[in-house]
């Protein structure tokens, strides 16, 4: 499994924006300083409290990218509604991207981590 773990501004807000995107949580893991965004079986997202996150190593925010997230997609209407919602939440969106057997779209959240959802042809 993996978890990666993100920082975030409100953890309600976040919340509302992954759910208004069809997304669930793991209430185990969940308080008012985190959520477990649940991707799949193998995937969670540990959404964290700023100052929670950053008080594990003593780190500080940091202001440029420090990631780019790719999640899978079933179809390219997939992509395109995952992108759609992400934007209709609050998302700034990318456009998407066609190359050939490769179609993707990408959005920055309101925290500004930014998301790829990708679909592939595969044969």
């Amino acid at each position: 499994m993996i978890f990666p773990n993100l920082p975030v501004k409100d953890v309600a807000a976040a919340r509302a924006f992954w759910t208004h995107l069809g997304f669930d949580f793991n209430e185990e893991f969940c308080n008012d300083r985190a959520a477990c965004l649940v991707i799949n079986d193998l995937a969670s997202v540990m959404l964290l409290q700023e100052d929670f996150f950053h008080g594990f190593h003593q780190t500080q925010r940091h202001t440029g990218t420090e990631a780019l997230i790719c999640l899978t997609a079933t179809s390219r209407d997939d992509v395109d509604r995952l992108c759609d919602r992400a934007g209709d939440a609050g998302a700034e969106a990318a456009g998407t991207v066609d190359e050939g057997p490769m179609y993707g779209g990408s959005f920055r959240d309101p925290d500004g981590h930014l998301w790829e959802v990708l679909w592939m042809e595969t044969s």
